[in-house]
Parts: C-alpha cells; structure tokens; sequence
C-alpha cells in the first residue's frame, strides 16, 4: 500500500478538507507504477487523467514540424501533471508526457473528478485553486521566456527548482529553456568558470 501522506499535505497546503472530503478524494485516485521511458499521454489521444506524482519524475513536451522536441512541464514528487487543455476540454491532446525515471503516480480520471465538484463545494474549490496555480505557472513562463535571456532563464531554473536541474537530463532541460544543449553547456561551463 503506498503512502499517501505527501498527497494529503499537498492537498492542505491549498485547502483545508473536512474529512468526508478526504475520504472522498483519496478513494477517487488509483495508484499506478509507470516505467522510465513509459508514455502516459500523447498526441490524438484524449488525456484521461490528472496526475499526481508520489515518485518519480516526467517531462511533457511536442515535436515542431522540424522534429524537434519543446519541453512543456516537468513534474517531480509532490507535483501534479497532465495535458490540461486536453484533459479539461476532453479533446485529443498535443503533447507528450514521458516518464523519465520509474515512477509511482496517483490519477484520477475527469469523470470522478467532475463527479466530486458536484458531490462538494470544498473540493470544487480545491480544482479551482489547482487550475489557478496552473495558470499562474504558465503565466510566468511565458513572461520569462519572452523577457529574459538565455542566462537569466538557466539562473532562474536552478535557483527555483535546484532538485529538478540536477536530476533531470540536460537535454530535456536544454528544451524546457528554449535553447540548445551545446548552449546550456555553454552557459554551465561560464558558471563554473566564475566560481
């Protein structure tokens, strides 16, 4: 049986839940193991799940029409993971989302979920914070790659998400920052250079 009390603070770290909720929302989610290099969404599918990761790490990401991959999302332990536009709007995704280690996640399909905002006002409010914080994390995104340089978005990374950037490949990395891997070596090679 795993452990779900990661799932539980990070659910009261955005709500307190009466325990009827609780119960509701922990018996809505099935526990799956997922396989590094396992496809859990892809392109023409409907994305069926919204994902919480217990252990494990992956990416989401598309391929431009030069087959080249754009890194989207990653997601570690504690954070939550799906193709949103697909899963919300239950239309076939656009993304990719790969397992990069073996993984442990928690998924709870949209009917449930559509089910359990109807059955309580606390945990349609609980989606609702969810969705916001999605929105908002989105919302930065853009704003840091259309503002800042190369060097400011690889500093950024790192400082906000240090556990991240050193677990995860350089490539996918590389494409979540919108630059070449040459060039994050590049960059990680004048970091250390000035130390």
């Amino acid at each position: 049986m795993e452990d779900f009390s990661p799932f539980l603070k990070n659910i009261k770290n955005k709500i307190e839940l009466s325990p009827e909720s609780i119960e509701l929302l922990t018996d809505a989610f099935e526990v799956m193991k997922i396989k590094r290099k396992q496809m859990i969404i892809q392109p023409g599918f409907v994305a069926k799940y919204r994902i919480y990761i217990l252990k494990g790490a992956f990416h989401s990401y598309v391929i431009d029409n030069k087959g080249i991959e754009h890194t989207i999302q990653f997601a570690i332990e504690d954070w939550w993971l799906s193709d949103y536009n697909s899963y919300i709007h239950q239309t076939p995704a656009t993304q990719f989302v790969e397992a990069l280690e073996n993984s442990t996640i928690l998924q709870i399909d949209y009917q449930t979920e559509q089910k359990l905002k109807d059955a309580s006002w606390e945990l349609a409010t609980l989606f609702r914070l969810m969705a916001e914080h999605s929105a908002a994390y989105l919302a930065r995104r853009i704003v840091s790659n259309l503002t800042q340089t190369a060097e400011e978005r690889y500093n950024n990374f790192v400082t906000t998400y240090p556990k991240v950037a050193e677990r995860l490949p350089q490539y996918a990395i590389a494409s979540y920052l919108n630059m070449t891997r040459e060039f994050l070596s590049k960059i990680r090679n004048d970091k250390v250079k000035k130390k």
